[in-house]
């Protein structure tokens, strides 16, 4: 019998101590194989996972899993095993996607992105709206396909009341995965001011879709948008996430005028313990 040790964070935490999109991080993975790292994912359900390993080449090696399978890249797991593995101001964890920097500042950690990648979408808009439950006049300008170490569709749209009504209809939706094989979804509300509202849709498993509170990947890639769109640059805005679904989720979002993109938010440790396997 082995005891792994593992801590339980929430990230992009509100100052409720139930805010935030929790993770589990196993704090040493040595000697686990891929079929052990998945079904501890399964077996703790939340939308990741995470795996810190010994790295040759930054502080650790970070392996993230879903319930469905490994992750190259996801916003809110680097934020929160940052916190757990981060030692002084500054943490670099080598992922799938790269190496991830994160810098730290007590509760406060922000992580600055890959550059991003870009495409348009193989769907026409009426396409896009019917997968979302919605119709084509509420969807705004320039769908895309957008990665800064996870390729999502990022989906445009004109009010928060299309924003209410947006679900993904499966049998449409499972039509537009990723490289990866998965399908994941982020629409938002851009506008003037500071406060942006999204919502991010994901197969948990086939056929079954889910919403997350708070999406750092998606966060980034919003980033990309805005530089595959040409928006004004430097911007900075916080994202709103998950409150109706009970977990507020805010996450502070920047990008500079030499189109660097950082994350960030608070992370709070809420639980620990010992797994026994």
């Amino acid at each position: 019998m082995r005891n792994l040790a593992f801590r339980i964070v929430n990230v992009f935490a509100t100052d409720a101590t139930l805010s935030g999109n929790p993770l589990c991080v196993f704090e040493d993975a040595r000697g686990l194989d891929d079929a052990e790292l998945l079904a501890l994912a399964i077996q703790f359900n939340l939308s990741e996972t995470t795996f810190v390993l010994p790295s040759t080449v930054a502080d650790a090696r970070v392996r993230i899993f879903t319930p469905n399978g490994e992750m190259p890249f996801a916003g809110h797991p680097t934020l929160g095993t940052a916190f757990v593995v981060g030692r002084g101001d500054a943490v670099r964890l080598e992922m799938q996607a790269g190496i991830i920097p994160v810098a730290i500042d007590g509760d406060r950690l922000t992580l600055t992105a890959n550059a991003p990648q870009w495409r348009a979408p193989d769907a026409t808009r009426d396409e896009l709206a019917a997968m979302l439950g919605l119709a084509a006049p509420d969807l705004g300008d320039a769908p895309l396909w957008v990665s800064t170490g996870s390729d999502q569709l990022l989906i445009p749209l004109v009010s928060e009341d299309a924003l209410t009504r947006a679900w993904p209809v499966a049998a449409l939706a499972i039509r537009w995965k990723n490289p990866g094989g998965m399908v994941k979804i982020h629409c938002f509300v851009d506008g003037p001011g500071d406060r942006l509202p999204v919502r991010f849709f994901f197969e948990k498993q086939p056929g079954v879709f889910a919403e997350d509170p708070g999406t750092g990947s998606a966060c980034a890639n919003l980033g990309g948008w805005w530089i595959a769109t040409g928006q004004s640059l430097p911007r900075s805005v916080t994202v709103h996430q998950g409150d109706h679904l009970g977990r507020a989720c805010r996450l502070a979002l920047a990008v500079d005028a030499d189109r660097t993109i950082r994350v960030g938010g608070r992370v709070v440790e809420v639980a620990r313990g010992v797994f026994r396997l």
